[in-house]
């Protein structure tokens, strides 16, 4: 396609003199030109024809000089580039030309072969220039469709709390805070029936938006599972040969599940592969949950899952979560750790879940300072209260 030069210059040779020059680029369609006498032309040419590149023009001219010219440009916020023809050592009015906008300048009389270097020269810049607008107008738009990615994968986790305003059996809350725009940590908690709570905490491998789209195909799954009342072992059985059926990312998720009784305070659970939960006993330390011994989901689908119980009495709580906690560096590359999990834990027993949580994660950020969070965080927290007397 044809570059389109404006030539604007009330000299009425000059149009027979460029055409003439640049037969050639015109005729091999490099080049095309069209022309004004003024200014107040030029701007009319500009209105109506957008595919303009390049406007060359004189700065002494009548009606509107291409000094005003160049300042209508800027305002007609056009992606174009301005050359600026002025006499021989005119520098104060090209000084002010270049202040103005324009990308170069000839002098009179106009050497052609000059001309046609600048020109070239410009409009490499102007390529230049417009190869970096289209980048930004697709990073706006990338931009924005994680934002939206980001709001839908908030939307689809619980965030209304409390859950449950009129049970009085247990306390719940959570919160996930991606390390991008998206992230592959998730939890869930749902009522399979009346009597029975369960809970999930998930880790995808990797960060982004891949990690996104297979931690939602993973808690759609394990949801959709655990609310058929399957064991926890079953449940995590059953979704781990679903994810290996068509893994072509080779992409993993580790998973705790766990059913909690809200009769009997007994809890069921399956660890495939996840931070082992602490138990968090009433007027005692943090404890570490006992693990099962499974595998991640997603790599094996030959994997067998296992279960264990535990109790939880009156006042005993649970706290899920993911390595984003425990793994949060300072600037040192010193981790939060596990052991400072457990002991932060154990000083904070006795609180609110939504307490608790929120004083974990602002001990993490303590933690961390200034340095930028590097992974997913995400917690889950339980308290027991036990039936009514």
């Amino acid at each position: 396609m044809a570059v389109k030069i404006l030539v604007v210059d009330d000299e009425p040779d000059l149009e027979l003199l460029i055409r003439q020059k640049f037969r050639r680029h015109i005729r091999d369609g490099q080049f095309s030109f069209v022309f004004a006498r003024n200014g107040i032309e030029a701007l009319h040419t500009l209105q109506e024809d957008h595919a303009i590149d390049l406007v060359l023009t004189d700065i002494n001219m009548p009606e509107m000089d291409g000094l005003t010219l160049l300042v209508k440009l800027n305002e007609l916020n056009l992606l174009l580039k301005a050359v600026i023809v002025s006499a021989y050592g005119d520098m104060e009015n090209i000084r002010t030309a270049m202040n103005r906008g324009a990308a170069d300048f000839l002098t009179k009389p106009i050497d052609f072969n000059d001309m046609e270097i600048t020109v070239k020269k410009t409009l490499d810049q102007l390529q230049t220039l417009r190869q970096a607008v289209h980048e930004h107008d697709q990073l706006v738009a990338i931009r924005n469709e994680l934002d939206i990615a980001s709001h839908i994968q908030q939307s689809i986790l619980p965030r209304t709390f409390p859950p449950f305003p009129q049970r009085h059996d247990f306390e719940i809350f959570a919160e996930m805070i991606p390390a991008r725009e998206v992230g592959g940590d998730f939890y869930d908690f749902f009522l399979i029936d009346a009597e029975h709570l369960g809970l999930i905490v998930g880790d995808v491998s990797g960060k982004g938006v891949p990690a996104a789209l297979f931690m939602a195909v993973t808690r759609t799954l394990l949801k959709s599972t655990a609310l058929a009342g399957l064991p926890p072992a079953e449940c995590l059985r059953r979704v781990n040969t679903l994810l290996c059926l068509d893994n072509a990312s080779e992409m993993f998720v580790t998973v705790f599940y766990g059913i909690l009784d809200t009769q009997t305070g007994e809890l069921a659970y399956c660890n495939g592969g996840h931070n082992p939960p602490y138990l968090l006993r009433a007027g005692s330390r943090a404890e570490r949950l006992a693990g099962t011994g499974d595998m991640v989901l997603g790599t094996l689908q030959s994997a067998r899952y296992h279960e264990k119980t535990t109790h939880l009495a009156r006042g005993d709580g649970l706290f899920l979560y993911t390595d984003g906690i425990t793994e949060a560096m300072d600037a040192t590359c010193d981790l939060f750790s596990d052991q400072r999990l457990a002991t932060f834990l154990g000083e904070t027993n006795g609180v609110t879940p939504e307490q608790l949580i929120c004083a974990t994660i602002a001990a993490v950020k303590r933690h961390c300072g200034a340095t930028p969070q590097s992974d997913d965080i995400t917690a889950l927290a339980v308290r027991y209260l036990g039936r009514s007397a």
